[in-house]
């Protein structure tokens, strides 16, 4: 075989390699869900699919599957931490691109990354040390009569803790590729930094920004451990952010291998699991579809 011809040869075959590998990770996620509603199909065949997610009664020994109040949890606490999380990532973000001595930068990234790489049983264990003492003693009564601490905020602040240094470095990389070029346009016609950072900086990495916070969503609806530490663990809809709640990955770890022998238990969990895949899979894609609309809209 000649050398041109072994060198057609293997970028062919690099080129049906990259296409297999690609096809098995896309086909990877559905043979995700197809396994988790096999493994649903007991208990989607004994109830109504609106009775399982509209429902609010859990009470697997009588044979009740209600999932509204897990469900409800995992949005509130996965929410509520996006929006405690995204202003401080966003505001921290522009400080470190935009105003920060590359002294303070050989910091911060260190920082970012310790941060990153703690345990989640870690914030678990600050959540339960700080921050649920914090809400049952001093913020609590001001709002509530009573509140154990362990709440949908609790849980909200320390997701939103740990999303944070991930949000960090997505943002701090989606606004480091705006062009030095437009944002010395804006300053010399007469903008201040902070005008150029909002007008030009913010509007120009909008799209990527809005990709890093569906990243961080998706991390965060599927984080487990810290969560069941803090959240209470009831199954009831919780009615504002003092209230404890169930959220589905804590319903999943916290019962899985237990009480298997109760009819159409396992099923249960393995249908809760398929609801988080669900959630997460139609947020991404109708993020991703949202994406596409305002990415030419935002870009100059």
């Amino acid at each position: 075989m000649s050398r041109l011809k072994w060198r057609i040869f293997k970028d062919k075959f690099a080129e049906k390699y990259m296409l297999l590998i690609t096809v098995a990770s896309i086909l990877l996620l559905f043979l995700i869900g197809i396994g988790l509603y096999a493994k649903s199909i007991p208990v989607l065949d004994n109830f109504p699919l609106s009775e399982l997610l509209f429902s609010s009664q859990w009470k697997p020994l009588k044979g009740q599957f209600g999932f509204l109040p897990f469900i409800y949890g995992t949005l509130s606490v996965t929410m509520l931490s996006v929006l405690f999380a995204l202003p401080i990532s966003l505001l921290t973000s522009l400080y470190i691109t935009e105003k920060s001595h590359r002294t303070m930068k050989k910091i911060i990234f260190p920082v970012l990354d310790i941060l990153a790489g703690i345990p989640s049983i870690i914030y678990g264990v600050w959540g339960v040390l700080i921050i649920v003492p914090w809400i049952s003693d001093y913020l609590g009564p001001k709002f509530s009569d009573f509140t154990s601490g362990y709440s949908v905020l609790a849980g909200g602040i320390v997701l939103g803790v740990m999303i944070i240094p991930i949000l960090i470095s997505l943002f701090v990389e989606v606004l480091s590729n705006v062009s030095q070029d437009l944002k010395d346009a804006s300053i010399s016609l007469g903008a201040t930094h902070w005008q150029t950072s909002k007008f030009v900086v913010l509007r120009r990495a909008f799209p990527g920004i809005l990709a890093a916070i569906v990243l961080s969503i998706s991390k965060a609806f599927g984080e487990t451990i810290a969560v069941v530490m803090v959240c209470g663990n009831v199954p009831a809809k919780p009615t504002s952010i003092l209230d404890s709640c169930y959220p589905l990955p804590a319903l999943i770890a916290n019962n899985y291998g237990e009480m298997l022998s109760i009819p159409n238990y396992e099923s249960a969990l393995m249908f809760a699991a398929l609801i988080l895949f669900m959630i997460i899979l139609i947020f991404n894609v109708g993020a991703r579809i949202i994406l596409q609309k305002v990415e030419a809209k935002y870009i100059l």
